[in-house]
């Protein structure tokens, strides 16, 4: 895989395919392995870009709190140094987040986005306190806090159902670094609310929600995109859509770049 050096560390990515330029942001814990369904068909007519994020899977660290905006300057340095100006983001959970971010800072170099599992909100109060308890829980065992928390993403009837996509999805998670974890606990605590970017835009934005989702109530989270040219699209089943839905995700993510 080629490495991106960015203010001393090493940024890992893929670039697969030609066309236009569509770039993929992983999730919290998640690392590229997560596109490994989704890359061969994007690819067909694109060129797909993945990055391992800043502290996930063979990407380092950067500090102790690596901020929405931290990780979109680092999308921004590696797209330029290959020479890409104008590019669609796809981003599951807090790579949306990152993905909001990237459109605020460079405008310009957005054509459009996904929100994956995702939201433009702020965290609520009572999400930043739960953000401060799981920073005490990884401190004390990283591990343990992974192996409890990949589960809880999904719905519950999948629960038991994919068990061993869930321990497959859950040993790629064990590959973030204690540091890498904490980083961006800290930094989605701290994101700022980007409601305006979805309603202020004339971007091509989608918008996906799962049904079942523990984590994103697809009723609350619907109404940041009450009355504006935004596409939806909810899915069966949690958060984890391209295990869970994966087959209709992959038609949803396709219909969308083609769009």
């Amino acid at each position: 895989m080629p490495v991106f050096l960015y203010k001393n560390i090493n940024i890992n990515y893929t670039s697969t395919g030609q066309g236009g330029v569509i770039v993929l942001l992983h999730g919290f814990l998640e690392n590229i392995s997560m596109w490994k369904n989704i890359i061969p068909i994007l690819s067909k007519k694109n060129r797909i870009i993945a990055i391992d994020l800043l502290g996930h899977g063979d990407t380092g660290n950067l500090g102790y709190i690596h901020s929405m905006e931290d990780q979109a300057e680092m999308i921004k340095s590696l797209l330029s140094s290959l020479k890409l100006r104008k590019f669609t983001l796809i981003g599951h959970s807090m790579g949306g987040y990152i993905a909001l971010a990237f459109a605020d800072l460079y405008p310009n170099s957005t054509k459009g986005f996904c929100l994956m599992n995702s939201t433009s909100y702020a965290d609520s109060e009572e999400k930043k306190i739960n953000r401060d308890r799981a920073i005490i829980a990884v401190k004390q065992n990283h591990k343990t806090f992974i192996k409890v928390s990949i589960p809880q993403l999904f719905s519950i009837e999948n629960r038991k159902k994919l068990k061993s996509e869930i321990k497959l999805a859950t040993n790629e998670c064990l590959k973030t670094s204690k540091q890498g974890v904490i980083a961006s606990l800290e930094g989605m605590k701290t994101r700022i609310d980007r409601t305006h970017i979805l309603q202020n835009s004339n971007l091509n934005i989608l918008l996906i929600l799962g049904e079942n989702d523990p984590v994103l109530d697809v009723d609350i989270h619907l109404k940041q995109v009450n009355n504006i040219k935004v596409k939806t699209a909810i899915l069966p089943h949690g958060h984890m859509s391209h295990i869970e839905s994966k087959n209709e995700l992959i038609k949803t993510l396709d219909d969308f770049v083609k769009s």
